[in-house]
């Protein structure tokens, strides 16, 4: 496909702008607490469009669309899982946690757990958000290095790793979370005029409205019972987790001004995440289907009836339908899913290490450097994992079934017991993290076709409760 050099030039000045913000940043930062947690004095809008475009972001451009491609409007039942995850963790986790964040100036969340346990079970908390993250950054990375590729076929998948990496590591490592949430606000505000305000009117006109839909479609895929419950089940119990146990998600509460503003900011992302976010992916990805069935694809090698990944079916149609001028703003719109993902998890891993693995002082007058540094470091090693391997993401998903169905139980305890046991909670992560991975490794087929997670998060309550009951007699 040829690009436009109008199209080059939009998406080079947007690149340029995203650098100009971490240099703005970077003068005004003056200490870790600047720099990890944004002074503590972030607004509800900023930190509830962060979190959104976080949370779905890279995942986002190829999930959300690939479920509408495979199965209609009722793939959106999976970011309803967002909401309910961001919901509940806003009436329960953020009262219970900003006050002694506030009090304590916590800056990671394994310093939760090192309150309500100990100084074991934060660390090795702090070990498994570290690994999770460093390497959900890499496959950001090497998402974005796809693209780029697909994109502009002359650039090599190696060379679009490293342009990649350089933009998000460069505004990052300069400016510190308040970089990362504003150039969040600003790539979620380009999403969606994008996607919203071009992609969808633009695709129902090309694929021939309402009648095509009804033409070309399964009669399943405009209703929103096209899903079994233990799918449902499965997105429940991997997602909501994740609203409890997100090192990226901890880092915005303790930005929030105040607990209004972060449970205002947590109301904010839920509605984002469903109905706006779901059912826009869904759409686009059931526009993608109307169009490979009516042989819009052929010329791309993927003829009506053919074999083709879900998946790439959105990205194909959005190439197909945007003019000139109007395709660097998709690709911004497409590079900002990456990077507004990439840039979050890349502080989530710069502060486990600095403030769990190497419990620097907050007081020392040379931290924020040596967060710079760290962040560098990091971003540096995602890079390089991306730039050699292919299956990065896979590895990582490990990592993160591992972080979630280890963690989740030990925060519940923090919740709802007046004193958990650190070593129900060292365990508890053990047993219930190490199930979840050997189930993924071994790949065998579980009951009722129910994910890894839920025996893994099962297993780890099991033996929190065991535990737990010895301890207190």
């Amino acid at each position: 496909m040829h690009v436009h050099i109008i199209d080059i030039l939009i998406f080079v000045i947007y690149m340029i702008a995203l650098i100009g913000v971490g240099v703005y940043f970077l003068k005004r930062n003056k200490s870790q607490e600047d720099y990890y947690v944004g002074s503590r004095k972030m607004s509800a809008t900023h930190i509830g469009l962060s979190v959104v475009a976080t949370d779905v972001g890279g995942g986002f451009s190829i999930g959300l669309g690939g479920l509408g491609f495979l199965i209609g409007l009722s793939g959106s039942w999976m970011l309803f899982t967002g909401l309910v995850g961001a919901w509940i963790s806003g009436v329960l986790l953020i009262p219970r946690i900003y006050p002694l964040a506030k009090k304590h100036n916590f800056l990671s969340f394994p310093e939760v757990l090192n309150y309500f346990y100990n100084a074991k079970v934060a660390l090795l908390a702090g070990i498994i958000s570290l690994i999770g993250y460093i390497g959900f950054t890499s496959s950001q990375i090497l998402a974005g290095a796809k693209l780029a590729s697909a994109t502009f076929p002359s650039i090599t998948i190696v060379d679009a790793v490293l342009f990649m990496g350089v933009v998000v590591i460069g505004y990052t490592v300069l400016g510190g979370l308040k970089a990362v949430i504003y150039t969040d606000t600003i790539q979620w505000i380009i999403l969606m005029v994008g996607l919203i305000g071009v992609g969808i009117p633009l695709g129902f006109i090309k694929v021939g409205g309402w009648e095509a839909l009804q033409t070309y479609l399964p009669n399943n895929f405009l209703s929103l019972t096209n899903i079994s419950f233990v799918q449902f089940v499965n997105w429940l119990i991997t997602i909501v987790p994740i609203w409890f146990v997100g090192m990226t998600l901890y880092q915005r509460i303790y930005a929030s001004k105040d607990v209004k503003t972060a449970k205002k900011a947590w109301f904010i992302a839920g509605l984002f995440e469903w109905p706006v976010m779901s059912f826009m992916g869904v759409g686009l990805g059931l526009l993608g289907r109307v169009a490979f069935e009516q042989g819009m694809f052929t010329d791309f090698g993927y003829a009506p009836g053919s074999p083709i990944d879900e998946e790439i079916g959105l990205p194909l149609l959005l190439t197909h339908i945007f003019p000139i001028g109007l395709m660097g703003l998709l690709m911004s719109s497409y590079f900002s899913a990456i990077m507004s993902t990439a840039d979050s998890c890349l502080m989530a891993a710069s502060g486990n290490f600095t403030t769990d693995i190497l419990r620097l002082s907050k007081h020392n007058t040379k931290s924020i450097k040596y967060s710079q540094l760290a962040t560098l470091v990091i971003g540096i090693l995602a890079i390089t994992l991306a730039a050699m391997m292919e299956n990065v993401l896979d590895l990582m998903l490990y990592s993160y079934a591992f972080m979630v169905s280890g963690l989740f139980v030990p925060v519940l305890g923090t919740m709802f017991l007046k004193k958990p046991s650190a070593e129900a909670a060292l365990y508890s992560m053990l047993f219930g993290g190490g199930t979840t991975l050997i189930l993924i490794l071994s790949e065998m087929t579980l009951p009722f076709g129910l994910d890894a997670n839920f025996f893994g998060i099962t297993l780890s309550a099991i033996v929190f409760v065991l535990i737990q009951s010895f301890h207190k007699r």
